[in-house]
């Protein structure tokens, strides 16, 4: 098993240690990595694994993953490598063995985030669905009770309505399929009223009509809310919100991808929060790391993939009995 740095003594499990635990009892979920070539890559790949967390398939350069495994010293005994004489080539032949069923979650190693999405989003040969791809920080808040989880902030720069539609679905089906149980969704804006002046507001009590005619399912759906009283029970109370989400909010789901980069940015330097990443709406969850995560951010990420995936391998076999 991986080493992951200790808590302090006095410290209470973190919300990543909890749902790394909770991933150990549902089995390791078979992973296609594309094109570990660099350290940070290659070890979170071989670490989530050590850990119990993922069992991983290198797709990249044969000759090049073993000189990095070589150099930092990681040890690639009982891993599967499969040839791919560039990145370009990796994230293709990721692709094709996630269509052939050769893995439950796809990961992306060292190249670049759109090299490999744009394989995803190849029309023919791709890992498309009738829901739009999606992307969710999941946030560890240091002081804050909840987990956070920000959708979009990574995918889709300006989304429309039926866009925001499958975000929320996405973000929704990610919750409750990890087991954290009914999330309370809050659509964000500058302000919490409807207004003309910002079209965000109109989207978002557009939104909530979906939910209330069964558009958006599986959890409860309120907006538009300022950050404040999304999150905090005194700002909504000063504002007069009575809503079940107004104060306790679990999914934030942002205006576009420059209000959420700024929101989960803020989070991770000013408030020292930790931001796993998962992308959605793909044929399976795609895993996406920094280079500049931490250990437990990159064990994370994987945990979270690793439950979505047995929830949806739970629910095929429900569905074909």
């Amino acid at each position: 098993m991986a080493d992951i740095p200790p808590l302090p003594p006095d410290a209470a499990p973190s919300k990543y240690d909890r749902l790394i635990a909770k991933a150990h009892t549902s089995g390791p979920a078979t992973t296609i990595v594309a094109h570990p070539c660099d350290e940070t890559s290659l070890r979170g790949a071989l670490e989530a694994g050590e850990a119990g967390l993922i069992v991983p398939i290198l797709v990249g350069p044969d000759a090049k993953i073993r000189a990095v495994a070589g150099q930092y010293g990681l040890n690639l005994d009982g891993i599967e490598i499969i040839d791919a004489p560039h990145s370009h080539a990796a994230a293709a032949k990721a692709v094709e063995l996630v269509r052939e069923g050769r893995g439950e979650l796809l990961m992306k190693g060292s190249l670049h985030t759109d090299e490999l999405m744009k394989e995803v989003a190849a029309s023919a040969t791709g890992l498309r669905t009738a829901r739009r791809i999606s992307h969710v920080f999941v946030m560890d808040v240091p002081g804050h009770a909840e987990t956070l989880f920000i959708t979009d902030a990574a995918i889709n720069i300006f989304p429309d309505l039926d866009a925001k539609r499958d975000i929320i679905q996405n973000a929704i089906d990610l919750w409750t399929g990890v087991g954290l149980g009914t999330p309370k969704v809050a659509i964000l804006s500058a302000v919490e009223t409807v207004t003309t002046k910002i079209p965000s507001t109109i989207e978002a009590a557009a939104l909530c009509k979906m939910a209330e005619r069964g558009q958006i399912t599986g959890g409860l759906v309120e907006g538009p809310l300022a950050f404040d009283n999304a999150i905090d029970p005194e700002a909504a109370r000063i504002k007069g919100i009575v809503s079940p989400v107004a104060g306790h909010a679990q999914i934030l789901v942002v205006p576009d991808l420059e209000a959420g980069n700024m929101l989960a940015k803020n989070l991770t330097f000013l408030a020292h929060a930790d931001a796993a990443g998962i992308v959605l709406g793909a044929r399976v969850p795609i895993i996406l790391t920094s280079r500049a995560d931490s250990v437990r951010t990159r064990l994370a990420s994987c945990a979270v993939a690793t439950l979505y995936a047995a929830a949806r391998r739970n629910a095929a076999t429900v569905a074909a009995e």
